[in-house]
């Protein structure tokens, strides 16, 4: 928790981090004055780290407003194993879109949220897409669900520990429910949520599975809950989901 406790004793690195995760969904910029709020850090202190993260294009600078820097989507662009999915997915995931028409979506798992690796926007849908680098809780999310339902103990135990957080009234927030949907995925290899992270929203996911079946990445078409039909699309995802597995070089 950073408290005012946690100001005072942070390293620097503490400090830039709590000002890069401060941004959060802001894509659109924000100022010093929210950033410094919303890092629970002194004005300032992130006055001077923001012009230090400026000179470095960690941070770009437009008027008053503050953005997340090109240096860090090409430090993004080395990590090796969202590189390797992504290198490995494009064109499958390319061919999904094309074939349904529905935002396309590759995710991999950190610990109790997915983070949106590539995106794909479909022809035939007027539903947002998610962004890159986009976090959600696990346990709201089709592909979230996908991965759990193949990760470790102590994984899907900390997903536990953490809370089951409602994010709308359909969100699943009992533990018990949860482990039977996950045993459910395990069996089908496909995971739902009708509007369990936001309203109006669907989607259906399969996960990319390593040696030993290890989850290494899901696939999912999203879609308005209304329109998104999810049974005609699940065969395709879990293909798709196969067939990157297979080109990864695993086996499912």
């Amino acid at each position: 928790m950073r408290n005012a406790d946690w100001t005072s004793t942070v390293s620097v690195l503490d400090r830039v981090t709590a000002i890069f995760d401060a941004f959060g969904e802001h894509g659109d910029g924000i100022g010093v004055s929210e950033l410094a709020r919303r890092a629970n850090l002194p004005k300032s202190t992130v006055s001077r780290i923001v012009a230090e993260l400026v000179s470095q294009r960690f941070l770009d600078r437009e008027g008053s407003k503050l953005f997340l820097g090109v240096r860090l989507f090409e430090l993004g662009q080395t990590v090796s194993r969202p590189r390797k999915l992504r290198e490995a997915a494009l064109s499958l995931l390319n061919d999904l879109r094309l074939a349904t028409g529905r935002n396309v979506q590759l995710t991999v798992l950190d610990r109790t949220n997915v983070v949106f690796v590539a995106v794909l926007r479909g022809s035939h849908s007027d539903h947002p897409s998610e962004r890159i680098g986009a976090r959600r809780p696990a346990h709201a999310t089709a592909p979230g669900k996908a991965m759990l339902a193949f990760a470790s103990h102590a994984v899907v135990a900390e997903v536990l520990r953490d809370g089951l957080q409602p994010c709308t009234p359909h969100t699943i927030c009992d533990p018990a429910h949860l482990l039977r949907e996950l045993a459910e995925t395990r069996k089908t290899r496909t995971a739902t949520e009708r509007e369990e992270y936001a309203s109006d929203s669907a989607s259906v996911a399969s996960p990319v599975l390593g040696y030993g079946s290890v989850p290494l990445a899901a696939i999912s078409i999203a879609g308005s809950a209304e329109e998104l039909d999810i049974d005609r699309l699940a065969p395709a995802v879990r293909a798709t989901a196969a067939n990157v597995s297979r080109r990864l070089g695993t086996s499912r």
